[in-house]
């Protein structure tokens, strides 16, 4: 299989096997009008099987996101066909809108313009927790 490389864009990797959709669909990535690849099951050396999303174009990248679904990921920015910048991915402190809070009593189920904030509450095991109710997202 060829996969091209790309002039100006993103890559990024080092997502484990099965979550490249997730943060596909997670980044609305559907949305854009440019190619983007996503390549699963890749082998990987250190991760023994990976995924790759490779962005042909040069746009700003909710880190936040990706951090939440796979804090192991790196961000590669590739501009004419040469790598400039990469960064490791974290697990974020806070996340906001990125996931829901799944207590049926918790306000943001009545109050639906009121933002959904997470805090980071067990880094290990990476818990969050709704700001609100204290509802854990694992």
């Amino acid at each position: 299989m060829k996969i091209d490389s790309i002039k100006n864009g993103i890559v990024i990797d080092h997502i484990g096997a099965k979550k490249g959709m997730e943060i596909y669909e997670a980044l609305k990535l559907k949305e854009l009008d440019c190619s983007v690849a996503i390549i699963t099951n890749a082998k990987s050396e250190k991760m023994g099987r990976k995924d790759i999303i490779k962005i042909d174009k040069d746009m700003e990248i909710n880190m936040d996101v990706i951090g939440f679904i796979e804090p192991n990921a790196t961000i590669n920015v590739v501009k004419d066909d040469k790598l400039v910048d990469k960064y490791n991915v974290k697990l974020p402190e806070k996340i906001v809108n990125i996931a829901k809070c799944q207590n049926p009593r918790c306000i943001t189920s009545i109050e639906k313009d009121l933002d959904q904030v997470f805090h980071l509450t067990d880094k290990e095991n990476q818990v969050y927790r709704c700001q609100y109710c204290e509802m854990s997202l694992k």
